[in-house]
């Protein structure tokens, strides 16, 4: 039968053919931030073309290609490029590859995001950590019938973002020289950028960053009881009270320049996830 969890399992399938480790970890690079995966010692890559029912990345800053490898002795599974709702792409479609990866082993998933800094504690190159967000893109990848094989029917997101896995990151941050602060990212679906009025609205209701992604694929991780570990990298700051265009390009660039900060985050957390016999 043709069902979302039959096409996840034939997926799940192929890629246990290819041999490589069973994955521990989910790593996600969003929008220019590739090389946040540096130091991955790639044992497969698969175009997401090749893999059956893969969507498939349409933006630029998205390679769109599936890692298998190791980094900092972890077996780790890195989507370089993700998908988003803007593309066309329903919310179960843009969660695909994360329940796929699930089936595969991953219990915990690590992600970064190029976001817009609403927050005046921001500025355009920092990397934050992601505490909380706000979901206003009207979907949930868990709208119809639930999976109970995956996740529970109402699954509980009052620490969507994993506190233990937070304070490895600082750890990680401060060893590389660096602070992570602290933010909570709203969602919408894009692709248009914000208004004025719209970021006034943002910050008002708390947000620090703003975002086109990220949001569905955190509460399928946290409904399949994966542990969640989010990096916002501010490419730009969004002051409404002083409204300038931002380009794809000037957001590129910065996220090409902040990526390693991730990056140095990543590998410090999984080091340390490693240390404590947690991985």
């Amino acid at each position: 039968m043709d069902t979302y969890p039959a096409r996840a399992n034939h997926a799940a399938d192929f890629l246990r053919a290819q041999g490589a480790p069973s994955p521990k970890v989910l790593l996600l690079a969003g929008t220019g931030l590739g090389a946040s995966l540096d130091g991955l010692e790639i044992h497969t890559e698969i175009p997401y073309g090749g893999i059956p029912h893969f969507p498939v990345s349409t933006v630029a800053g998205h390679s769109g290609k599936l890692l298998l490898g190791v980094l900092k002795g972890v077996p780790v599974a890195a989507l370089s490029g993700r998908f988003h709702l803007y593309e066309g792409y329903s919310a179960q479609e843009v969660t695909f590859p994360l329940r796929v990866l699930t089936l595969l082993g991953c219990r915990f998933f690590f992600f970064s995001s190029a976001v817009g800094g609403i927050g005046k504690h921001l500025a355009a190159g920092d990397a934050a950590l992601v505490a909380d967000h706000v979901n206003l893109t009207g979907h949930n990848p868990l709208t119809g019938p639930n999976v109970d094989a995956w996740g529970p029917r109402f699954p509980d997101m009052s620490q969507a973002y994993d506190p233990g896995l937070m304070e490895f990151a600082d750890a990680a941050a401060r060893e590389a020289g660096f602070h992570l602060p602290r933010a909570v990212y709203g969602g919408l679906v894009g692709p248009s950028l914000e208004t004025p009025a719209e970021l006034k609205f943002l910050r008002t209701i708390g947000c620090d960053v703003v975002g086109l992604s990220s949001v569905m694929e955190v509460i399928a991780a946290r409904h399949a009881g994966l542990r969640v570990l989010g990096l916002a990298v501010v490419t730009n700051t969004a002051d409404p009270d002083r409204p300038a265009p931002a380009s794809l390009e000037e957001i590129l660039a910065v996220a090409g320049k902040a990526a390693p900060r991730a990056g140095a985050v990543f590998s410090g957390v999984l080091a340390a996830l490693a240390r404590a016999g947690q991985v």
